[in-house]
């Protein structure tokens, strides 16, 4: 007959050998959690996904990271900052996941930030614009890949001021991202250039853009050249409009952004002419390392990348390099780890400045034009981003001591 003591002790054995077992297999990987706005930007973050998935791949076939395998847990957050937390909350506690990476709206990047060094768990913003993300709301656990506002801003302001246009127009997102750049635009280009005007100011709400009364607005202002920093639908929305009005005849136009083919290319023949742009001429950059990057995605996944494969390639080979940096996933390490970090990318080698967390990826400044009835840049060059940052003392000023 079995005895009550018996069943309790064969119980505690089974359910020791199993917890036993899942925290074994848990080990056998590095678990890392990815959080971004798929469904509101498939534009840019589905070939983003594709670059990151990309370098996972590689990362694993080559051994992997301190004798472990990486596996990435991928959640959307609705592009709401609310959704972003609630989202990182669950891949920390319920899936175990012991670093976060990822991010494309300023507002949900700034909310994952927080979150990071409220809960000290290190996070990678990978697409994320805003300045705030490393200076003002900077923190020790927080680094971000790509060019901020800020240097994408600085890297075209020579070129617009090449242009010696006084009356301008402004065209942009109505949220931090737009709102800083806008703001960067204007103070970069008056001290450069006093007798400027900003003669229309159209803020527009973040994919709800009225076209038709944007661009009649701008034409009204008469202006002589136009700053833009809309993207993914709005722009195209601007850009149709603005071509069948007539509002770029004439006209020159800067803008942010509008050279990545994952806004270039959905305007086919409809795409901008001769706009001063920052972008990703993959198809005609010759240089080992994007030629190789081309190859190895066109091989998986028999497309062309986009700018987003490289941010989300570039990001997950980050991770990789600083968790061999730090020999460890404990947050404080890796965040020691990951300053003056050197990591290979398809722009060539990065670094995290060590102060202020913002890496030296830089950007194509170019011309747009069309070929083959396809928008394309013209007339690039490479920007490297460690040559638009603001010196170390303004720095100190702009971000909080960690």
């Amino acid at each position: 007959m079995t005895t009550r003591a018996g069943w309790i002790s064969r119980l505690t054995v089974s359910l020791t050998l199993t917890l036993t077992a899942f925290g074994a297999a848990a080990q056998e990987t590095i678990k890392i959690g990815e959080i971004n706005s798929y469904k509101a930007q498939p534009a840019f973050l589905g070939p983003y996904k594709n670059g990151w998935n990309l370098a996972l791949d590689e990362v694993n076939a080559s051994g992997g990271v301190l004798g472990k395998k990486l596996e990435v847990v991928s959640r959307d957050d609705n592009a709401n900052p609310g959704d972003t937390v609630r989202v990182a909350q669950e891949l920390v506690t319920g899936e175990g996941v012991q670093l976060l990476f990822g991010g494309f709206l300023s507002n949900t990047g700034l909310a994952l930030a927080d979150y990071a060094k409220q809960r000290h768990v290190f996070f990678l913003a990978a697409e994320p614009l805003t300045d705030k993300i490393v200076w003002a709301d900077g923190n020790k656990y927080t680094y971000r890949l790509r060019p901020s506002t800020y240097m994408q801003v600085a890297m075209l302001v020579p070129e617009a001021l090449k242009l010696h246009k006084k009356r301008w127009a402004l065209v942009y997102p109505n949220y931090e991202y737009g709102q800083s750049a806008v703001a960067t635009f204007k103070r970069l280009m008056q001290a450069a250039q006093p007798d400027i005007e900003f003669v229309s100011d159209q803020a527009t709400p973040l994919g709800n853009l009225d076209a038709g009364a944007v661009t009649q607005a701008i034409a009204d202002a008469k202006p002589d050249a136009i700053f833009n920093v809309l993207f993914g639908a709005d722009l195209g929305k601007f850009v149709r409009q603005g071509n069948t009005t007539g509002l770029f005849k004439d006209r020159s136009v800067v803008s942010l952004l509008t050279g990545e083919p994952d806004y270039l290319d959905p305007l086919g023949a409809e795409a901008p002419t001769g706009w001063v742009v920052t972008g990703y001429p993959w198809y005609s950059i010759d240089t080992a390392a994007n030629k190789k990057f081309v190859d190895a995605y066109q091989a998986k996944y028999h497309d062309y990348p986009r700018l987003g494969s490289v941010v989300g390639y570039s990001a997950l080979m980050s991770i990789a390099d600083g968790l061999k940096k730090a020999g460890s996933t404990d947050p404080d390490k890796l965040a020691a780890a990951f300053k003056g970090l050197n990591v290979a990318t398809p722009f060539g080698p990065i670094s995290y400045r060590p102060q202020d967390n913002q890496s030296t990826m830089g950007a194509f400044v170019g011309v747009t034009a069309v070929k083959d009835g396809k928008g394309v840049m013209t007339s690039y060059r490479y920007i490297d981003g460690a040559s638009v940052q603001p010196s170390d003392a303004e720095v100190k000023k702009l971000r909080p001591a960690d």
